[in-house]
């Protein structure tokens, strides 16, 4: 009958419309691959493989090796206000330093006019994050900034994080600083744990790492074509100090697996070896930020500091062993580096390469046939930086361009024809700086397009160039040389303009000059007041 073939239509024109939307969903799920955010603290460029000092093979990094071969090693990444808070700051925001307005250390903001993770979540991710934020608490409720779920370890031991509840359940109370009872938070030195390998923060974040990306997967696969995608970070403390690693990894780190610290040629750093009463500098202080230290003590806390690597690395792989990376989108970088007695600097705030240059890695998913044509295993020199990670995640989210973010997506560097990069060639210049922190004599602002760096001492008003192509570790001060008096000059003159630009004001420029700070600035008249 009539009404039989209207029933019929209608039924097969419901599941018909139900196989489209099925079709379309999976299809926009493809589209919109998983996304893994892996972060270290305080880890440097050249302990990669890839970015290893000539005779040197790194600290032994297979995971980060693969999945620089199945994806892009931006070698050229750096951190531009090379600390921890400024450069999670630039992470969470896509901002240039005076825009977030974090140009030294100080609190995170509670709040900002853009925030990755929220953006993410108005993209339809689910939003996830194990290990360091640095966001700071609320009483004892930590400042989420967008994300769903936190299970942090902080590395402060005031902080009432997850990892301290669980070692406290574990260990009958005891404070997780008895691993490292001859050590500090920002110490120096180096020894081997002194507790079960179990105990160490290393570990425990991957553990909650790969627990919450099970359960992610088996969500997913509950819920098949209508899952949400994910955005994860796996954010590790290490390999900050204190520089703890299991005694089994120290063993396997030799001295002459390590680099020796890389001094200058002309003399340009013999000042930070003075190890004068009064300046933070040498043995006697377990925060010296410089000075000259005891051999086999310095070589120790090198071989502690490269064991803390590889532990991070098998971390790394444990938790990429956890996700299908077929359909899953994973970067990897550092919020600043570890200068590790590189011109008698140690810890990060410099402007040299061992603090502020950091690895990043790039691996995009089967399931993202725009990248399809591009070729993996690439070595990229471009100048990238941590305000370049949130634009790239937006670009993979399928979140467009987003206002009032200062970087771009990594993957412009890749296919400028994707829609994200707007049609606008990749940055010549990069800025960075950092307010004093150690001491009142250490502001500066910096420049560089990849292959010459500047660097503006405030406090001094002196200058040093360098050419990080042909002298990667900083042994020669080109700033000295009569030969380059206009090319330093050309510098100075872009870092004015810059200056100008962001209407810093005659506090930072005057008579069309760069005027000296001889106190720390570290806010900016950007910075959020909430």
């Amino acid at each position: 009958s009539k009404a039989t073939v209207s029933v019929l239509n209608c039924v097969c024109g419901g599941v018909m419309h139900a196989m489209m939307l099925l079709a379309l969903a999976a299809a926009a799920q493809a589209a919109r691959p998983n996304i893994l955010f892996l972060m270290a603290d305080q880890m440097r460029f050249d302990v990669m493989t890839q970015n290893a000092p000539a005779g040197y093979r790194g600290a032994g990094t297979p995971n980060l090796d693969r999945l620089a071969a199945e994806g892009v090693n931006f070698a050229k990444t750096y951190s531009s206000v090379p600390s921890c808070t400024p450069a999670r700051a630039a992470l969470l925001t896509g901002m240039k330093p005076w825009n977030h307005g974090q140009i030294g250390y100080a609190s995170i903001a509670h709040k900002y006019k853009v925030e990755m993770v929220e953006i993410l979540a108005g993209a339809g991710y689910t939003t996830h994050s194990v290990g360091k934020d640095h966001f700071g608490f609320n009483g004892s409720h930590p400042v989420r900034h967008g994300y769903e779920t936190v299970d942090l370890f902080e590395g402060l031991s005031s902080t009432p994080d997850n990892y301290t509840e669980w070692f406290q359940a574990e260990d009958m109370g005891a404070d997780p600083s008895v691993g490292w009872p001859t050590l500090d938070w920002n110490s120096w030195r180096g020894a081997a744990y002194a507790l079960d390998e179990y105990l160490h923060p290393t570990g425990w974040t991957q553990r909650e790492a790969v627990k919450l990306l099970d359960r992610l997967s088996a969500e997913q696969a509950r819920a098949g074509a209508a899952a949400k995608p994910w955005f994860v970070k796996v954010s590790w403390h290490r390999p900050h100090s204190p520089y703890s690693p299991p005694q089994r990894l120290l063993d396997l780190v030799k001295d002459e697996d390590v680099p020796v610290k890389h001094i200058s040629a002309d003399g340009w750093d013999a000042k930070f070896g003075d190890n004068s009463p009064g300046n933070g500098c040498g043995p006697s202080n377990a925060d010296a930020w410089c000075g000259k230290m005891p051999e086999d003590e310095l070589r120790l806390a090198q071989r502690c500091y490269y064991a803390e690597v590889r532990f991070v690395d098998e971390a790394i792989g444990a938790v990429l062993k956890a996700v299908d990376t077929s359909n899953t989108f994973v970067l990897f970088t550092s919020d600043h580096g570890d200068s590790q007695g590189d011109h008698y600097h140690y810890r990060k705030t410099h402007p040299f390469e061992g603090g502020a240059h950091v690895p990043m890695v790039v691996r995009w998913p089967e399931s993202m046939a725009t990248l399809g044509g591009v070729s993996r295993g690439q070595h990229r020199i471009e100048v990238t930086e941590l305000r370049d990670v949130a634009p790239t995640f937006f670009d993979v989210a399928g979140a467009g361009v987003v206002d009032g973010v200062d970087g771009a997506s990594t993957l412009c560097v890749l296919d400028p024809s994707r829609p994200a990069c707007a049609g606008q060639p990749w940055r010549k210049v990069l800025d960075s700086e950092h307010s004093a922190c150690y001491n009142v004599t250490t502001s500066w602002n910096a420049l560089t397009d990849g292959e010459m760096k500047y660097i503006w001492n405030a406090y001094f008003d002196s200058q040093y160039l360098f050419n990080v192509t042909a002298d990667p570790y900083e042994q020669h001060d080109l700033a000295r040389l009569p030969a380059h008096v206009a090319e330093v000059q050309h510098w100075r003159s872009a870092l004015v303009a810059q200056f100008e630009e962001e209407g810093r004001g005659p506090k930072w420029v005057k008579d069309g000059d760069l005027v000296k700070r001889t106190h720390s600035t570290p806010l900016s008249p950007n910075y959020p007041h909430n």
